[in-house]
């Protein structure tokens, strides 16, 4: 039953990119042992954002390998959720952005939160989103011509 319940989740086009947000106390070194046990199992960090608090850190993650790293967390007991974000490829860079987010806009969706991905595949610059629906989002910004990054996408 779970397998049918994952696959379902998946499209002709690809896996959905999943989010990883990890709850980190507030102390040095607590963000770079996070780091190192992910080198150590070969996965690599390939979106960012930090949110930090006095007592607490949120760190949202898009990795090569999602499945992987929520087995690490699980097995040693590090709180973290997942979400599936919608993550567009901008093929002319940076600039492309407005026009982009534009497009959201115009379709009266609600962005909870963007970052950018710091590498993929292809060199090109790239947005995570979350959406308030990420089929919606999907459907709105493939319809206005932008490539939509699938997990398979990330993990070459």
């Amino acid at each position: 039953m779970m397998e049918e319940e994952e696959s379902s989740t998946d499209t002709a086009q690809g896996t959905p990119i999943r989010q990883i947000a990890v709850f980190l106390p507030n102390r040095p070194g607590a963000f770079v042992a996070i780091l190192d046990l992910m080198k150590l199992n070969q996965v690599v960090v390939l979106g960012l954002s930090v949110q930090d608090s006095i007592d607490n850190t949120v760190v949202r993650l898009i990795v090569n390998d999602q499945d992987t790293v929520e087995t690490l967390f699980m097995e040693k007991g590090i709180p973290f959720n997942s979400t599936e974000l919608v993550v567009v490829e901008l093929r002319e860079g940076a600039e492309q952005m407005p026009a982009c987010l534009r497009c959201l806009l115009e379709a009266e969706t609600n962005i909870h939160f963007i970052y950018p991905l710091l590498t993929q595949p292809n060199s090109a610059a790239a947005l995570a989103l979350c959406v308030e629906d990420n089929d919606f989002g999907n459907s709105v910004l493939s319809r206005a011509g932008y490539k939509v990054l699938r997990q398979e996408d990330l993990s070459r």
